[in-house]
C-alpha cells in the first residue's frame, strides 16, 4: 500500500508537468482515499470507466483524459455531476496527465506507439516536440504501413494518399495531432500518423504530397497510460489493472 500524495508527487516529477502549457490540470484532479492499494488506468475518465474501476475496488484512477478542461462549462451538473458523484461515492482519486503523458521519452503515448510500430525515433518536431519521426532502413509501401497499423492497433486506419512513392521517412503523434501535418511535410517526411482527421487534413495531405494515416484517437493513446500504470505499480508495489472502454473515434 502507498500514500496517494507520494504517488502524485513522484508522477508529477517523472512527467515534468511544469514544462507544459496544457488545456487541463495535470496530476491529482479529484481527491479520494489517502492510501492506495489498487490503481486502475484507462484512457478517458468516462462514467463507464469510473464505475468499472469502482467494481474492481480501485483506490485511484489514472487517465490520459481527465476533467476540468479549459473553456468548458464550470458548473457541476448533468454528466459532470454524475461522473464526480461516482468517484466521490466510491472514494476513488482521479489522477490525470495529458500532454506530459504524450511527451514522456519512455512511458509516453508517442514513445510507446513508436515502439509498437517498430519505428525508432530519429528526431522530434511540433509543439513541445511531441511529434516524432523515424527514417526506415528499408522503405515500405502505404499498403504495408496501413496493414501494420491495423494489426497493431486492431482497427483499420483511414489513409489519405498524398503521393505515389515508397514511405521511408515517417512521422507520428498520437491523438488529435493532425495539425502537425504541415510541419511533417516541411521536414520532408513521406507519411504522418495521428489519431484524428478533420476536413482540411485531406486537402493538406494531397496538396503537400504527404500520406496521412488517421489511426484513431483512442487507439493511439491506449499505451502510455498502461505503461505509466505498470511503472507506478512496480515503483510503489501496488496492484494495477488497465480497463479498456472501446471507442471507435
Amino acid at each position: 500500500m502507498a500514500r496517494l500524495s507520494d504517488i502524485v508527487t513522484y508522477t508529477d516529477d517523472l512527467l515534468a508537468i511544469d514544462e507544459y502549457q496544457d488545456y487541463c490540470p495535470n496530476g491529482l484532479q479529484v481527491q479520494g482515499r489517502e492510501e492506495v492499494n489498487t490503481l486502475v488506468s484507462g484512457v478517458t475518465a468516462s462514467r463507464e470507466l469510473v464505475e468499472r474501476a469502482a467494481h474492481v475496488g480501485a483506490d485511484a484512477l489514472l487517465v490520459h483524459h481527465g476533467y476540468f478542461w479549459k473553456g468548458e462549462d464550470p458548473r457541476v451538473i448533468g454528466m459532470k455531476y454524475e461522473r464526480l458523484r461516482c468517484l466521490i461515492d466510491a472514494g476513488i482519486s482521479l489522477i490525470g496527465y495529458h500532454l506530459p503523458l504524450d511527451g514522456h521519452p519512455e512511458l509516453g503515448n508517442n514513445a510507446r506507439l513508436g515502439a509498437l510500430l517498430g519505428l525508432e525515433t530519429t528526431g522530434y518536431f511540433g509543439r513541445d516536440n511531441l511529434a516524432r519521426f523515424a527514417v526506415l532502413e528499408k522503405a515500405v509501401s502505404s499498403i504495408e504501413l496501413a496493414r501494420r497499423l491495423e494489426s497493431t492497433l486492431e482497427r483499420a486506419p483511414l489513409h489519405i494518399r498524398g503521393a505515389e512513392r515508397p514511405l521511408e521517412r515517417i512521422g507520428w503523434c498520437s491523438g488529435a495531432a493532425q495539425g502537425f501535418l504541415a510541419d511533417a511535410a516541411a521536414l520532408g517526411l513521406d507519411a504522418f500518423i495521428s489519431g484524428e482527421i478533420s476536413e482540411p487534413t485531406v486537402h493538406t495531405a494531397r496538396e503537400l504530397g504527404i500520406d496521412y494515416f488517421a489511426a484513431g484517437h483512442h487507439a493511439t493513446e491506449r499505451y502510455g497510460v498502461q505503461a505509466l500504470g505498470g511503472h507506478l505499480a512496480e515503483q510503489f508495489r501496488i496492484e494495477h489493472h488497465f480497463i479498456e472502454v472501446p471507442n471507435p473515434v
